[in-house]
């Protein structure tokens, strides 16, 4: 391998030739190699786009150069589209503002610059990591202000689309199962019947309100820092330099992003993220609920409820010949105890900005973007290769409603509580039905009780 010197305040340091980045990436590689986990490329196509706008703004302001600006704008956008993304090495787990990976864009940023003048890599001339590329900037605004971006381009192309497809999978069974009446359960216990579309709606209706949760959210992300520089109070940038490169980020991103209402909290705290992933969090417990559920239902096919018939993807043993597995329920739930999780970790690193600065901003986004990325995925899936195979056993379902105890509900307001209770536990105890032995006490007439011992009557308020 090929080595050319560049260089930093902290002196000279050999980096490979072959890539865009400078000395600061080159040292954090070294100093910060933990783990495994890279810093998202929709983080550093964030950052890049903070960094065209820059640009833009800069030409039209006469700050830099025409050609210059033009250069940076190209670079800006190799790495926006993803044609760079090799030249991106860091880890997440580095300086808790983030300054490597701000620094590792502006690198490659102005080599790739340099390269398209003419220059050579490493001259940091005609175009310079820090005076041009982060002409205006701090890693204290850009990275925030990089993370609002890429939470909103996720959730808006990918997070939000993926609920609502799974959500348009339960509303139509939801109006599939409405005629199949079922035997309740509450406390894992059988209850008063109610229809399986109906207990489908519960779960379309909780996903749609995380739907809209989201959305709400979603509207404090588009608060970016940018233009507070280093504290928040916009130091080295010029009066109105907020308004101008936010207003070319929206025209970049097709985003309805605004400068924040005060920089001093956008920089020192993190409150938007930490509640946007509270909505998340509710999503991963709503999503719990459902898989479980379905899970359940789905469960047998002969020694479970077996209530629903799960498609069958894929063989679910290496050693059980013809057994299937409720695999996208499990997949769902794991899901859900990882964004559980990450909104414990975002949480704790909200609550530790100090003073003018909270260090904990790259835990902060890729736990905040992988839970997005996780909840997408697995809502899509779950949507495609769960609900929307998913079929009722109506032969099983009757067989369980036809022998609940709990149908006796219905005759308590006839015949008064305690006897209603009597029928039931004797029905239990001597293994008959609910009618021989509402029979037996004389309190009510078979005519009667075929009349108000009927299911389909008892799904709604009489």
């Amino acid at each position: 391998m090929k080595f050319r010197k560049e260089f930093d305040s902290i002196g000279k340091i050999n980096v490979p030739n072959d890539k865009y980045w400078g000395a600061s990436t080159q040292r954090s590689k070294k100093y910060f190699d933990i783990g495994e986990f890279l810093v998202r490329p929709v983080l550093i196509k964030s950052i890049a786009i903070i960094k065209k706008a820059a640009a833009i703004v800069h030409r039209k302001e006469k700050q830099i150069l025409p050609q210059t600006s033009k250069a940076i704008i190209k670079a800006s956008n190799e790495v926006i589209s993803g044609k760079l993304n090799s030249h991106f090495p860091l880890k997440v787990w580095q300086t808790g503002s983030g300054t490597q990976t701000n620094m590792n864009v502006n690198e490659v940023i102005a080599n790739r610059a340099i390269e398209i003048l003419g220059g050579k890599k490493g001259a940091k001339k005609p175009v310079h990591p820090n005076d041009h590329v982060n002409k205006s900037q701090s890693t204290n605004d850009v990275f925030p202000t990089a993370m609002h971006i890429a939470i909103s381009i996720e959730t808006k192309n990918k997070l939000l689309p993926a609920l609502e497809l799974l959500n348009k999978e339960l509303k139509k069974k939801v109006s599939k199962f409405r005629k199949v009446i079922k035997v309740g359960r509450t406390h894992l216990q059988d209850a008063t019947p109610l229809s399986l579309g109906q207990e489908f709606s519960g779960y379309q209706s909780q996903l749609q309100d995380c739907i809209i949760r989201i959305k709400n959210a979603l509207n404090e992300i588009y608060f970016l820092a940018q233009g507070g520089t280093a504290v928040g109070t916009g130091i080295n940038s010029k009066k109105g330099f907020d308004k101008k490169i936010i207003k070319e980020i929206k025209k970049i991103t097709k985003l309805p992003f605004k400068p924040s209402k005060n920089k001093f909290a956008s920089l020192a705290a993190h409150d938007e993220i930490v509640n946007f992933s509270g909505t998340l969090n509710t999503t991963a417990v709503c999503l719990m609920k459902i898989a479980n559920d379905i899970r359940f239902l789905g469960s047998g096919p002969r020694a479970g409820y077996g209530e629903l018939i799960l498609p069958a993807n894929e063989p679910g043993s290496s050693i059980m010949p013809g057994k299937i597995n409720p695999t996208q329920s499990e997949a769902v739930t794991m899901v859900c105890v990882k964004v559980i999780g990450n909104h414990n970790g975002i949480t704790m690193a909200g609550s530790h900005g100090h003073f003018e600065l909270n260090v904990f901003k790259p835990l902060i986004a890729h736990n905040i973007l992988q839970s997005i990325d996780l909840l997408a995925d697995s809502s899509k899936n779950f949507g495609l290769y769960c609900i929307k195979g998913l079929k009722a056993d109506k032969i099983k379902i009757k067989q369980y409603l036809n022998n609940s105890l709990m149908l006796v509900t219905a005759l308590a307001p006839h015949i008064g509580y305690d006897n209603s209770a009597k029928i039931a536990k004797l029905a239990l105890k001597n293994n008959t039905t609910l009618k021989e032995e509402a029979l037996k006490t004389g309190l009510i007439t078979e005519k009667e009780y075929n009349k108000i011992v009927d299911p389909k009557k008892m799904i709604n308020p009489s």
